[in-house]
């Protein structure tokens, strides 16, 4: 045995011994050790296992409770800005759902709770920097809860809409290089442009239009944005009412160009059956994200078809690998790059099987993975949104019964458990 080798393997009884007897502070981090033991390859058969990303779980993020008595609704984006700070939307109407609607009604009946304005912006710490945004006291009557009349003022930080109509239902957030924040909606057929404080800046697509895969006015029902800083173009997952991704002036919001799966025009008229054994489906299939990577290829999750298509920024088609191809009604809901120079790891938000799924991006290949289904931190009740930050640290929203935002903590590398 070799002094290196025994000196691996003597930090790693230690640390082992450091957390079996719950002597390791909060505060202390387990990264550089770790990255440490990943010089040595883990032995299996047929050669060594790959060093893959390790994350665990911190229950300390965000601060709890939130303030003024808070309660967030189905958690539906989550972005990290350039400052790393941690965007989230949630829908607050859902709460209405739940034992949390005291908050519908005049004279609350205890001290639970009040919704939270829909777009809420974190600090590292988990402190609720600002929030804004949400549904009017006219959306809450249309759900036939006595009290509603009241139910904005209870918005404490709300800002009533003036010359735009809010997210029929909000889907996905994201804070572009000029520090503007696009809210989606996936309940209706535009898209939402604020400055970084909430005022309302832009509105793309035709409100209450209910446009089909090859309109250029609008959309229906679209799901992911986002903004390339070179061109100032705004890529929409257009998304569960269209099979398609579509391209704007995010300045303008005119009308650029559209495509869908393999670079082709979508045709609605296609219907839709996923079939993990049939030959790969032509057509999208609730387009659900779109993102640009550090080559300039545009990737979209083409959930439910469970799998990644690539493009050119043109259209042009480049390539596609699936992820857990055998789950049904998709697997592959958002989509965050590390971020290293080469952008060398992908993390896929799988909200059916419960994981977020750990991809080379050379080649999209699945080498690992963490999470799994629970309501317990550290797993998932419909993993629907993936962000990652400058240290490397994951943020994972829940959808529907989750409703949270969880934080996963980069520990180094490890071998991974794929075979």
């Amino acid at each position: 045995m070799t002094r290196t080798r025994s000196i691996l393997l003597a930090a790693a009884f230690g640390l082992a011994l450091v957390l079996g007897a719950g002597w390791l502070p909060r505060s202390t981090s387990t990264a550089p050790l770790l990255d440490a033991l990943s010089a040595a390859p883990a032995a299996q058969a047929g050669g060594t296992r790959e060093m893959v990303p390790y994350y665990e779980w911190d229950p300390y993020w965000p601060k709890r409770p939130l303030p003024n008595q808070w309660a967030v609704g189905n958690m539906v984006g989550v972005y990290a800005d350039a400052k790393d700070h941690i965007w989230t939307v949630h829908r607050p109407r859902t709460l209405l759902q739940g034992h949390e609607d005291d908050a519908a009604y005049d004279e609350p009946e205890s001290e639970c709770c009040r919704p939270a304005p829909a777009v809420i912006e974190f600090d590292q710490a988990g402190n609720v920097v600002q929030a804004w945004g949400g549904p009017t006291a006219d959306t809450f009557k249309k759900t036939g809860v006595s009290g509603q009349a009241t139910i904005a003022e209870r918005f404490l930080m709300w800002k009533k809409p003036e010359g735009y109509k809010w997210a029929e239902s909000e889907h996905t957030i994201f804070v572009d290089h000029k520090d503007n924040v696009w809210v989606g909606n996936n309940g209706g057929s535009h898209i939402l442009k604020f400055t970084r404080d909430g005022n309302y800046l832009l509105t793309v697509g035709v409100p209450g239009k209910k446009a089909d895969s090859n309109d250029q006015t609008a959309m229906r029902s679209p799901a992911g944005v986002t903004v390339d800083p070179k061109t100032n173009e705004l890529y929409v997952a257009d998304g569960y009412g269209n099979r398609r991704v579509v391209v704007w002036d995010a300045d303008t919001g005119a009308y650029k160009r559209h495509w869908g799966a393999y670079g082709k025009r979508p045709d609605d008229s296609v219907p839709f059956k996923y079939d993990p054994k049939a030959p790969p489906s032509q057509q999208m299939n609730t387009v659900h994200c779109v993102w640009i990577d550090n080559k300039d290829e545009v990737y979209v999750c083409d959930r439910a078809n469970s799998r990644i298509q690539v493009f050119k920024k043109d259209g042009t088609f480049v390539k596609e690998a699936s992820v857990a191809p055998s789950t049904m009604r998709g697997s592959v809901l958002d989509i965050a790059f590390s971020r290293d120079k080469d952008q060398k790891w992908m993390f896929v938000a799988d909200g059916r099987n419960e994981k977020v799924w750990i991809l080379r991006h050379s080649d999209m290949k699945v080498v690992g993975s963490f999470g799994h289904a629970s309501h317990w931190g550290g797993g998932f009740t419909i993993a629907h949104n993936i962000t990652i930050d400058s240290k490397g640290n994951i943020y994972v929203t829940e959808s529907l019964s989750g409703q949270r935002v969880q934080r996963f903590l980069y520990k180094g590398l490890r071998p991974s458990t794929m075979k």
